[in-house]
């Protein structure tokens, strides 16, 4: 049955390589959602790493694992409100058990622009350039032809050629952010950003098929509630590609559990967010010292839910920003 089920995930491969690879927690993989969110942080040095688990029962279907880090440079050269950042990020995605494996390489760089005295308004650019690796693995492969009573132990006559199974190109993205604060009190940020500018070209067959745009938008709003000890966290996304298409919405609400609110506060995290159509994303999280912990389950809600009996995907993050004693938090998105 496992053999059967690889089977028709790779007749799947041809639509599904056409999309990115992508997290629930679109907001724990900063440098994955837009170029511009490089060293949008509050700290000297960021690191996050994302792992996500989806149909594991179905042979491994989509494994999906990056590491990131980014920081500020050319600190006291600019203005104060400005800041000038750098990120490097690995992401890898396995697809039907190892048979596809993509690999991409990626270097971002974004300018934060302060609008107003305080910079309690900003603007930033961010540009990213990516090498990606694909490679399919014919070793794990059953075709037809090998199929006897006994299972799949015959040999097939399929033949390919081991140029055409190795794929390397250089792919180029962009995105802005426009983050500030009403009121004093009702931090925004909205974002918007666009993949493979080039188009680069990719196809394990010799055919030439260009890797499609991928828009993304998306944005969210936090205030603390009267009591001061809980904050209310929302945000969305809307992204698309290759006719193709990805809304999601929801909030969680940070509790302060140790009353510091100005520099390092412990704060439990729970919440949902909904993928129209597709599923129910729970989410709990937790924040201590320099250290953010998340973890969500995909409840698959479409008319998947039968045959995958409502499992989805599995999902954690991990993010450490480094703090200087005595720095002074900046407006950044959370969620």
């Amino acid at each position: 049955m496992r053999i059967l089920t690889t089977i028709i995930l790779l007749f799947t491969l041809q639509a599904t390589h056409a999309q990115d690879p992508r997290f629930s927690q679109f907001f724990a993989s900063p440098l994955s959602l837009n170029p511009a969110l490089t060293g949008r942080f509050d700290g000297s040095m960021r690191v996050a790493g994302n792992y996500r688990n989806q149909w594991p029962t179905i042979n491994n279907a989509f494994t999906t694992y990056t590491v990131s880090v980014d920081a500020p440079i050319l600190t006291g050269r600019l203005p104060e409100i400005d800041r000038l950042a750098i990120g490097g990020m690995a992401f890898a995605d396995e697809q039907a058990d190892g048979v596809l494996k993509n690999t991409y390489y990626s270097l971002s760089l974004a300018y934060h622009k302060g609008l107003d005295e305080d910079g309690f308004h900003s603007v930033t650019v961010g540009f990213q350039g990516t090498y990606a690796q694909k490679r399919l693995n014919t070793a794990n492969l059953k075709f037809e032809d090998q199929l006897r009573s006994d299972g799949f132990t015959g040999i097939t006559n399929e033949i390919f050629n081991p140029q055409n199974l190795n794929i390397n190109y250089f792919d180029l993205n962009t995105g802005v952010l426009f983050s500030g604060v009403f009121d004093g009190n009702m931090n925004y940020y909205a974002g918007a950003s666009l993949y493979h500018i080039n188009r680069p070209k990719e196809s394990f067959r010799g055919a030439n098929f260009d890797l499609q745009h991928r828009y993304t938008l998306h944005g969210g709003l936090y205030w603390p509630l009267a009591s001061g000890t809980a904050t209310v966290y929302t945000s969305g996304l809307y992204q698309s590609q290759a006719g193709a298409r990805e809304a999601v919405l929801g909030a969680a609400v940070g509790f302060n559990l140790n009353n510091d609110i100005d520099y390092r506060p412990t704060t439990f995290y729970a919440g949902s967010w909904y993928r129209f159509g597709d599923a129910l994303i729970p989410y709990i999280g937790l924040e201590f010292g320099n250290w953010r912990f998340g973890a969500s389950y995909d409840v698959n809600t479409s008319s998947l839910k039968s045959a995958s009996n409502s499992r989805g995907g599995f999902e954690i993050s991990l993010i450490y920003i480094h703090k200087k004693d005595g720095s002074i938090g900046i407006n950044c998105p959370k969620f």
